[in-house]
């Protein structure tokens, strides 16, 4: 038992977890690829690599879904809301500062 759940029911919800996780992560990036380019997101990448946690959060049930919708808030409320394009997000996200 993990958690209260059987061991089926926590396979269940982590592989709905990480469905949902590429779902979300699929449209996030097509988005910004029709918002900055395919060619200029290839050519402004950084080479920052994530951090443990976010590797991590794969096997704890929508964990890396909701990391999906921060990076969504972030440039939502951080970046459009306050006149920067999607292509400093980009730089933001991609970038070691």
């Amino acid at each position: 038992m993990i958690g209260n759940m059987l061991e089926q029911d926590f396979i269940a919800y982590l592989i709905f977890g990480l469905a949902l996780n590429f779902m979300f992560s699929i449209m996030f990036g097509v988005y910004l690829s029709k918002n900055i380019g395919l060619e200029e997101m290839m050519h402004s990448k950084g080479d920052k690599e994530q951090s443990t946690l976010v590797g991590l959060s794969l096997f704890i049930p929508f964990a890396k879904m909701l990391i999906t919708l921060y990076r969504v808030a972030i440039l939502q409320i951080y970046f459009l809301n306050k006149g920067y394009s999607h292509k400093e997000f980009w730089v933001y996200m991609t970038h070691n500062r």
